[in-house]
């Protein structure tokens, strides 16, 4: 079964094409990652998706929802969007913010009961920023904020989460532990995840299912190892990649790579 599915999606930005006639199918319970180089539409599927951005013709299906059919309330309980470099109203705490994440659940006057507390501070808690709840959003370090983001995220408490770039300025320790977290969140709540990752050790490891995006199109999709080949690299990133077994997680791993050479 699949929890976000798109028909014919066509996506612009003014008279450019950005994508099309994309037919994607994300598998439900899993861990989606989408590589791809700049430019070619990543990002611009996500925001779509998370109704971001409108698409200039064709449909997209949560959960067996047409989402441009449903409240966005409704679909905001179902589905997180972390996009790339948000942006957060100037003077909020890192607690106010990760509280908006309870927005969908909230009734009545929009008050936290509870429950909500305990899930934001659980939020807190699991991606290490409690320390910084009183601090202001704006008096962190681009690292502290990117984990805040992705706590508020999480406090949505949604099946689906889309994240595009969640590690962004975080060091190795940090990546490791948000994926890490992730991938728990996916494999004991069954959560269904879609990221785009740049580094593509990272995208490859965490990934159920990959795809490979190059011009708005889907070049490759698949397990790892269907996707990170030596084929399908020089064809999205035109590189020339060496790919090993990891002989810690047996996934497929880029050793090195350089430019395909011209002839």
């Amino acid at each position: 079964m699949n929890s976000i599915i798109t028909k014919d999606l066509n996506i612009s930005y003014g008279n450019i094409d950005i994508v099309k006639n994309l037919n994607l199918n994300i598998p439900k319970g899993k861990i989606t990652t989408i590589i791809g180089a700049n430019g070619c539409g990543k990002s611009t599927i996500l925001k779509t998706i998370g109704r971001i951005i409108n698409p200039k013709s064709g449909s997209i299906y949560i959960n067996g929802k047409n989402l441009h059919e449903e409240n966005p309330t409704d679909i905001a309980k179902e589905m997180a969007v972390l996009p790339q470099n948000p942006q957060a109203p100037s003077g909020l705490t890192v607690e106010e913010l990760i509280s908006y994440g309870r927005f969908p659940h909230q009734k009545g006057f929009g008050k936290m009961n509870k429950e909500d507390k305990d899930i934001v501070s659980w939020a807190m808690e699991v991606t290490k920023i409690s320390e910084f709840r009183d601090r202001n959003i704006d008096d962190l370090s681009g690292g502290q904020r990117q984990r805040a983001w992705i706590a508020m995220a999480l406090a949505q408490e949604t099946d689906i989460l889309l994240l595009d770039e969640p590690t962004t300025y975080l060091d190795l320790a940090h990546q490791l532990e948000i994926l890490q977290l992730l991938d728990e969140l996916n494999k004991n709540e069954k959560r269904t995840i879609v990221m785009v990752i740049h580094e593509l050790n990272n995208a490859s490891r965490f990934a159920d299912h990959m795809i490979g995006i190059k011009k708005g199109k889907i070049v490759c999709e698949g397990e790892a190892h269907d996707v990170m080949t030596k084929e399908n690299l020089k064809e999205i990133f035109n590189i020339d990649a060496e790919i090993v077994e990891d002989p810690r997680t047996k996934k497929p791993v880029c050793l090195t790579y350089d430019m395909v050479k011209k002839n």
